[in-house]
């Protein structure tokens, strides 16, 4: 069986955690680095039911998508939601290693893996590296899909293939218009709309659009947009990530166990139709 920082260092290598963003917090937050490591749960958020799946399962590793603290801390007290998750895991013997946004921008990246689950062919990223010669790592993805439809067709598809949701799928602009290409960016993307329209797509598949980006946008050219959970656009990243490490275990004949978290994570727990009083 594989030590901690040997799994570690094959995460690393996926993920470079210089290639993090400044503000950003990856890498290992607790865990032996000479422990052994049998079996690997992928998760988005390092909550406490995600926590209490891995000690269920027997994990040895929890590997997230988000940082358990973005920001510094003075305290892991196990009084607090995050102290207690600490807790937890160093009780259960379990390591946290988070790949945030050195995840973002890998080859393949979260957005590969959103492409991928929307069946969608990938032919460039949207913002790309300026340290990537082959042009394949950055942020977002600009995909074709594989016959033109409509932007409600397209919203359909991202509600059947995305996983369920209390938000489900929004979408603005015309639902009839016609789309061929789309940019999509997992998590929070409001912040792509220049790099969006200088692609010229159709379509901007993303998350967290708020009220007055999204209406700027709709203002300013015809692009369609989708707007779904954040949760639910870097889902896919855990079972593609999840493959990287089975395809490492049997190149190094370590023989782990790799799991993908089915906890829903996503903060919103109903939706409500809006009927609406009058205008």
């Amino acid at each position: 069986m594989p030590r901690l920082s040997e799994v570690i260092a094959e995460l690393d290598a996926l993920w470079p955690p210089e290639r993090a963003e400044q503000w950003d917090a990856v890498g290992t937050v607790c865990g032996d680095p000479d422990a052994e490591v049998t079996r690997v749960l992928f998760a988005v958020d390092p909550v406490q039911d995600v926590v209490e799946e891995a000690v269920k399962l027997g994990a040895d590793l929890l590997v997230t998508h988000h940082p358990l603290y973005l920001r510094g801390t003075t305290t892991v007290a196990a009084g607090h939601f995050k102290g207690r998750v600490v807790h937890t895991l160093i009780k259960n013997d379990i390591a946290l290693h988070v790949a945030h946004t050195n995840a973002d921008a890998a080859d393949p990246g979260v957005s590969d893996a959103l492409a991928g689950a929307l069946d969608l062919r990938v032919v460039r990223p949207l913002v790309p590296d300026p340290s990537d010669p082959s042009g394949r790592r950055g942020l977002g993805r600009v995909c074709e899909l594989d016959r033109p439809e409509t932007l409600r067709e397209f919203a359909a598809r991202a509600a059947k293939r995305l996983p369920a949701t209390a938000q489900g799928i929004r979408l603005a602009g015309d639902p009839e218009a016609t789309v061929r290409t789309v940019a999509v960016s997992g998590g929070s993307g409001d912040s792509l709309f220049e790099q969006v329209r200088a692609a010229g797509v159709d379509a901007f598949l993303t998350a967290d659009l708020r009220h007055h980006p999204a209406s700027e946008a709709t203002q300013h050219s015809p692009l369609g947009l989708v707007d779904a959970a954040h949760w639910a656009t870097e889902w896919p990243w855990c079972e593609q990530a999840a493959a990287q490490l089975d395809e490492i275990s049997d190149r190094h004949g370590w023989d782990l166990r790799v799991h993908v978290s089915k906890t829903v994570t996503d903060p919103w727990s109903a939706h409500h139709d809006s009927s609406g009083a009058p205008n």
